[in-house]
């Protein structure tokens, strides 16, 4: 066999490796013909294309992800044409208006799963993020390279404090996310008090099997390929778990963590998302993650996380141009070790 017999055959079956690659390294180079598994992102974005776009190469740079992309409903028309255009990206056509606290975080994380699966590839991970994320940290590849198995994702203490989020019908109202002292607000913190003590005058009247137990974490995570399968399949199935959380109040907090941890994918779970994000300490910071900016980077760093949110470029640009220049997903080493022997 010659040597441009060689290459050919190289390029067809690792054809991930064929743009970075010489072609005196791959005639020089002892090559197996087996690469390593490539990972799927799916994002969850509604806003600024521009640096979501720069996430979304720091994702595909070195050709080892996929990268899915969900855009809200509301936004789709502005943003759709602005994603970058590749191979390794695509842009979900099936869009949703998705809320904050409500079902509709769920669903779009499903559609997303579903577009993975109909793919047929054979990824080695699925991993959640928001288009407000950024990778901070060089190396993530090789650590799921190294860790094959295990499902990352937070888990936080369950008990009558936050149970109420799941047992209590909230009204659509309410599933909303303010920042102020709104009357729903005011009104969800009524509801919760009652019911830790004792008095859930809106009860979640939905089918829930006694020994199911109840989760809840973070909402990114990274899972297996054969654990996003049988979250699918399970959901198929069993048609009473979706329809239980769907007055559920941010039910894409409990939804996953819920289902993986009564299944025996437990055992797997390690109770890390790899994610930096920063709370405040005022009333109207306490719903969501607060925005990074310049003068968080050593924080950042120093945290040893692989990813961070939320940045915002209309906010600071500095912090999205320093992390999206200098990190990448898959690092010149990391390839190096995989396309060799």
């Amino acid at each position: 066999m010659s040597k441009t017999i060689k290459i050919s055959i190289y390029k067809e079956k690792i054809f991930v490796y064929s743009f970075f690659l010489k072609n005196s390294d791959i005639v020089k180079g002892d090559i197996k013909m087996i690469s390593s598994p490539r990972t799927a992102f799916i994002l969850q974005i509604h806003k600024n294309p521009e640096q979501v776009n720069k996430f979304i190469k720091q994702l595909i740079s070195e050709g080892h992800a996929d990268v899915f992309v969900h855009i809200d409903k509301r936004n789709y028309g502005k943003i759709s044409g602005k994603i970058v255009k590749s191979p390794f990206v695509k842009v979900l056509k099936e869009s949703i208006i998705c809320e904050w606290g409500d079902i509709s975080q769920v669903s779009t994380t499903i559609l997303l799963l579903r577009e993975v699966m109909a793919t047929k590839k054979n990824y080695d991970f699925v991993c959640l993020r928001s288009g407000q994320d950024l990778v901070v940290k060089d190396g993530f590849k090789n650590f799921l390279l190294n860790n094959e198995r295990k499902v990352f994702m937070t888990l936080r203490n369950v008990s009558k404090f936050n149970l109420g989020l799941m047992e209590i019908n909230w009204p659509k109202t309410t599933r909303k996310r303010y920042t102020t002292a709104h009357p729903n607000r005011i009104y969800r913190r009524v509801l919760q008090s009652l019911y830790r003590k004792g008095l859930n005058i809106f009860p979640n009247a939905n089918y829930w099997p006694k020994e199911y137990a109840f989760y809840n974490g973070s909402q990114w995570f990274s899972i297996p390929l054969e654990v996003a399968n049988y979250i699918i399949d399970f959901l198929d199935k069993n048609e009473w778990y979706y329809k239980y959380f769907e007055n559920t109040l941010c039910p894409d907090e409990w939804f996953f963590h819920t289902l993986i941890m009564n299944s025996h994918y437990k055992t797997d779970v390690v109770n890390n998302n790899h994610m930096f994000l920063k709370w405040g300490e005022k009333f109207s910071e306490q719903s969501s993650p607060q925005y990074l900016t310049i003068d968080d980077i050593q924080s950042i760093e120093e945290s040893g996380h692989f990813f961070a949110r939320k940045f915002d470029e209309d906010i600071d640009q500095s912090v999205v141009e320093y992390f999206a220049n200098k990190v990448k997903f898959c690092n010149k080493h990391d390839k190096e070790v995989h396309a060799f022997s």
